[in-house]
Parts: structure tokens; C-alpha cells; sequence
């Protein structure tokens, strides 16, 4: 017979604390600290005191006033120009500034839930403190709590900046470009901007904007599958060519492919966009040697400019996917290889069934990681193209060439004449919808998660 399993009841319950605790448990309902500095914590009594005060300082001050304009953003949203009877003059009132409030009060809210969470980890601390007094054991004092910081819960430590980093530089502006995308924030509207609902989501999919949308999403998809693809296998044959049994100076042929990668991206991006224009390099070489007669347009033409960008791409991303692969293939059981050659099998049986099989199971994360980077690759589509060749008229009237990515059409609307911001919000957390969902699936499916 086996026992049945018991959970542990709680060291102390909030109900106890609250009825059996002294007067400074009590307050340390409301004021958080209190019992802590009571019991010589100094310093976690004062940070948690100082974080409270401070933070519902800003709140009553600035921060409830925030929340309280995120209904309306500002009353008066253009400028006007009133006749002052008092003074005889005419005045002039500028629009309120939505971006502020808008800004302020996302902060305000973030604010608050900063303070919740400190308030659950202030009780916590209080239960467990109250427990050590109840049952006469021993409360660690400053120092010991210093040590314990560095010992047993330095993952606290280390993760304490990166959180805050996190919730001040990611979080916080991913919430204000999330509300972006149910404003009407545009050229037309920068500074004072309303809210508009799911106006913007709707006019993604119609009118200009949404015969421009469809298509590019669908070139982003094609993109995305065809660069991750062609650099994985690229990079997979790469690294079985220079591990080969008969090439010689091996660690030279990976140095002269790394250097690839060791070049800044931008670089060989912008070299290799020169190299590719109708009156770069090839195109003369070619031209001088009477081989064509016009220039190749690697870059006008809307088929050869997609080929050209894949094609850029995988001389830039071959070469990390060859170093993984290399790694992978030099610790392979060459007894498993052996035994199957010994069996009769070819290079390419063994590579079909045994070497590639394990270089996919290690790279299969990474396979989707690099997919997810491609659709947002920015820099291949836009330093060499700009997103162009500007030939389709669906396209151009939505300010996005033949081949912008969903990414680069986004960045295209934020910076040209009409500034849509609130539509390339709306893009941005459609791009964001697609990836997350993919990448979940995908990796719901791979051996790593399986064997999890």
C-alpha cells in the first residue's frame, strides 16, 4: 500500500497574521516594510518601503491623472484660434498632446502593476517573517540576507536588472505600440489623436492598403520558406563537402567561408547591391566582354530582384549554418557510419539515413528560429532593394514595392508622406500574431519538444 501524498500546510495564513499579529504586522497591510524594518531587516524593510511611497507618490501626482486622458486622449485635437474679449487679442490653442497621455498613462498602468507585484512579494515576506517570530526561530538579518543574495538566491540577483530592463524597455513600449494600432495616429493627426477602435485592422484588409497586404504576405511567407531552406541546406552540403574524406586544408575553406560572416552584414549587403545594379560591376564586365547587350536587371526586374535577394542571402547566411553543421558532423558515432557502410550502404544512403536525420533533430530549433528571423529580415530586402522595383500600381499606391516584406512595408509607412502610425501598429501585431503562432506549432511538432 502506498501512502497518499499530503501537501504541506502553509507556515502561516494571511487570516492569522492579520488577527494574531502585532501592530506592525497589521499596518504592514497597508504600508508595506513596516514589519520588516521592525524586525532590524533594514534594508528590504526600506526598499519596500521606498518602492510604495514612491510609486503612489507618482500615481496621486501624475499618474492617476494619466489614466484618467486615456479615455479621450486630449479634448481638443486641432488648432484653434480663440478671441480673448478680455484682453482684445486673439489666442491660439494647440492641440493637446495625445502622445503624452498616451505615453504616460501606459506607464501609469505598468506602474501599477509593479506595485501589485511588490505588494504579493512584501506579503509573502511578511507571512514567512511572522512564522519565524510565532515559532521563535531566527530572522536573518541584513547581512545574512546580503550573503544569502550572493549564495543560495543569486539567480535572484542576476535576474533582477534583466527584469526591470525588461518591463522598462520591452514591455512598456510594446503596450504603447499595441494601443497605437486603435488610434488614429497619422501625418495627419501627430499630436492630437483619438481613438478609433479596429479601424485601422480594417484598413489593412481594404482599399489600397489591402490589395497591398495580401500579396506581400504572401511573398513574405514564400521569402521567409525559401531563404531558411536554401541556407540550411546550403550550409548542411558545405560542411559535408569540406569534412570529405579528400579535401585537403580543411580549416582553410571554413576560415575563407567565415569571413563571409565576419564581414558587418550591412556591408557585404550594400557591396553586394553595387555588384547587382544595371551599372555596377558585373553588368559592365559582362557588357565590355559583348556577353549580353542590355544589363541584367538583378535588381528592376520584379522576378529577377526576388531571385537576387535569396540568392544575396544565402551567400550571407550559409556560412553560420556550415559552422553548426560541422560541428554536428565531426561528433557523429563513427561506428554507427561504419557498421552501415560495412552493410553496404553509399555516401548517400548514409547521409540520408544517418547524418542527415541528426544534424536536422540538433537544428530544428534553430531551423525555426532563422525562419522567424527571415520574415522580419529587414536588411537583406532593404539595403539591396529598397523593396523595389516600384512596377506594380497596387502595390505603389500603398507605398510598397514588389520586394518589400511585411517589415519593410511597415517601416515605409512610418517614415514617407503619410506616417501612418496606427497602421503599421496594426501590421506590426498582425506580423507578431503569425510568427508567435508559427513558431508554436512548429516547434509543438519537432523531436526536442516530443522528447521534452
Amino acid at each position: 500500500m502506498f501512502r497518499k501524498k499530503t501537501s504541506l500546510p502553509p507556515e502561516a495564513t494571511y487570516k492569522e497574521v492579520w488577527s494574531k499579529g502585532d501592530i506592525f504586522a497589521k499596518l504592514s497591510f497597508f504600508v508595506m516594510g513596516l514589519f520588516q524594518l521592525k524586525n532590524k531587516q533594514w534594508l528590504k524593510g526600506l526598499l519596500l518601503l521606498a518602492s510604495e511611497v514612491i510609486i503612489i507618490w507618482w500615481l496621486l501626482f501624475s499618474g492617476f491623472k494619466a489614466i484618467s486622458m486615456l479615455g479621450t486622449l486630449g479634448t481638443v485635437k486641432t488648432k484653434k484660434v480663440v478671441w480673448d474679449a478680455s484682453e482684445g487679442v486673439y489666442n491660439t490653442l494647440l492641440p493637446d498632446n495625445s502622445m503624452l497621455y498616451l505615453l504616460f498613462g501606459v506607464f501609469a498602468i505598468v506602474a501599477i502593476g509593479l506595485l501589485i507585484f511588490l505588494y504579493i512579494v512584501h506579503l509573502r515576506s511578511l507571512r514567512h517573517l511572522y512564522a519565524l517570530n510565532r515559532d521563535n526561530k531566527h530572522i536573518p538579518t541584513t547581512l545574512e540576507d546580503l550573503s544569502s543574495l550572493l549564495d543560495d538566491k543569486l539567480y535572484i540577483t542576476l535576474m533582477v536588472l534583466p527584469l526591470l530592463g525588461i518591463l522598462a524597455f520591452t514591455v512598456a513600449p510594446l503596450i504603447f505600440m499595441i494601443t497605437l494600432a486603435f488610434t488614429n495616429y497619422d501625418t495627419q493627426h501627430l499630436i492630437g489623436f483619438s481613438w478609433t477602435g479596429l479601424s485601422a485592422f480594417a484598413q489593412v484588409f481594404q482599399g489600397d492598403y489591402g490589395k497591398a497586404f495580401f500579396p506581400l504576405l504572401i511573398w513574405t511567407i514564400i521569402w521567409a520558406v525559401a531563404a531558411t531552406l536554401t541556407t540550411f541546406l546550403g550550409g548542411v552540403l558545405l560542411a559535408l563537402l569540406i569534412e570529405s574524406n579528400g579535401v585537403k586544408f580543411k580549416g582553410f575553406w571554413r576560415t575563407i567561408f567565415v569571413v563571409v560572416f565576419a564581414v558587418p552584414q550591412f556591408v557585404s549587403l550594400l557591396l553586394m547591391g553595387m555588384f547587382l545594379d544595371d551599372h555596377g560591376p558585373i553588368n559592365s564586365v559582362l557588357q565590355n566582354a559583348h556577353w549580353i547587350k542590355g544589363p541584367i536587371q538583378f535588381l528592376s526586374d520584379p522576378i529577377l530582384a526576388k531571385i537576387s535577394v535569396i540568392g544575396v542571402n544565402m551567400w550571407i547566411g550559409i556560412p553560420v549554418t556550415m559552422l553548426v553543421s560541422t560541428a554536428i558532423i565531426q561528433n557523429l558515432s563513427q561506428d554507427q557510419i561504419e557498421a552501415a557502410k560495412i552493410d553496404g550502404a553509399n555516401t548517400f544512403q548514409v547521409f540520408k539515413s544517418i547524418t542527415f536525420p541528426q544534424i536536422l533533430f540538433v537544428l530544428t530549433p534553430t531551423l525555426i528560429q532563422q525562419f522567424i528571423g527571415n520574415f522580419n529580415n529587414f536588411n537583406v530586402i532593404y539595403l539591396l532593394t529598397g523593396g523595389g522595383p516600384n512596377t506594380d500600381n497596387n502595390l505603389a499606391n500603398a507605398q510598397a514595392g514588389t520586394t518589400d516584406l511585411l517589415i519593410t512595408w511597415l517601416y515605409k509607412l512610418t517614415t514617407q508622406s503619410t506616417r501612418n502610425y496606427a497602421l503599421a501598429s496594426a501590421i506590426g501585431i498582425i506580423i507578431f500574431v503569425i510568427t508567435a503562432t508559427a513558431s508554436l506549432a512548429l516547434y509543438r511538432r519537432t523531436n526536442a519538444f516530443k522528447e521534452g
